[in-house]
């Protein structure tokens, strides 16, 4: 019986570290925003003594294309139903969250960047005692939007290079102490937040072997000189050695003394 070969996908042939990161993006638990998790396997009902399994499903979310030019903390819009009245049926209904237009000043970079977010983010840039901080601690699951990767992206490789606040040492090796702990070699930092057509560009033009394209007409030419010089070679073999270019040259003339 033949062994069971592993299942390859595209995404082998990149490297670990960004396998890591996408999988990690695409595929990772997000902290729970719109549920309250319970602890523990089992539940027992106080009530009747039965016992069930604890389900922490998280509830289905949709992301619409302003999420990936925001920071949304988590939220999303949930679609439901809605009771609205003791007797009528209940109505499909959507909850949107929270938006607004806030500065956040990133002390990596030194801007202040005007970007939609919620109540949420906010809190969590207050809980993390910064902007930076928030960006760079929390997982790309629950950054989720292609600005905060791209955002992440940026601090680590402006950590990485260390080659920010180039007008301000003191300051830059300050900052390097803070955020010693985030610090990636710059062959990972460089992967870090690539989409996955960004990565696959990026490993094509790695692989690609450059080929040296010269022109017809030149290679032709060449080849042409050669035949000639070959030809002269066996017309004069012991003859004083002289190029044929020498014919062509109307300039050329005989020095005597």
């Amino acid at each position: 019986m033949s062994a069971i070969k592993p299942k390859t996908t595209i995404l082998n042939r990149l490297p670990a570290c960004y396998q890591k990161f996408f999988r990690e993006w695409k595929y990772g638990q997000q902290a729970a925003v719109h549920y309250i998790p319970q602890e523990g396997k089992w539940k027992r009902n106080p009530e009747t003594g039965e016992v069930k399994i604890i389900q922490n499903k998280p509830i289905p979310l949709t992301y619409p294309k302003e999420f990936d030019d925001g920071l949304w903390g988590g939220e999303a819009i949930v679609r439901g139903f809605e009771k609205r009245h003791q007797l009528r049926r209940r109505v499909p209904h959507f909850w949107f969250p929270t938006l607004q237009k806030s500065v956040l000043h990133s002390e990596i970079l030194d801007k202040h960047m005007e970007i939609v977010v919620t109540p949420r983010t906010l809190c969590l840039v207050d809980q993390h005692y910064g902007f930076d901080n928030f960006i760079l601690q929390t997982p790309p699951q629950d950054l989720k939007s292609n600005l905060g990767i791209k955002l992440k992206r940026t601090l680590l490789l402006a950590l990485a290079t260390q080659d920010f606040l180039p007008n301000n040492t003191a300051k830059r090796e300050e900052l390097l102490q803070k955020y010693q702990k985030h610090i990636l070699p710059v062959e990972e930092a460089e992967w870090y937040g690539l989409t996955l057509s960004e990565a696959l560009e990026k490993l094509g033009k790695q692989e690609e072997v450059p080929i040296q394209k010269i022109p017809l007409k030149i290679k032709f030419r060449e080849e042409f000189i050669e035949q000639l010089k070959e030809k002269q070679t066996e017309v004069n073999p012991t003859g004083p050695k002289s190029s044929w270019t020498d014919t062509l040259n109307p300039f050329k003339f005989n020095k005597t003394v």
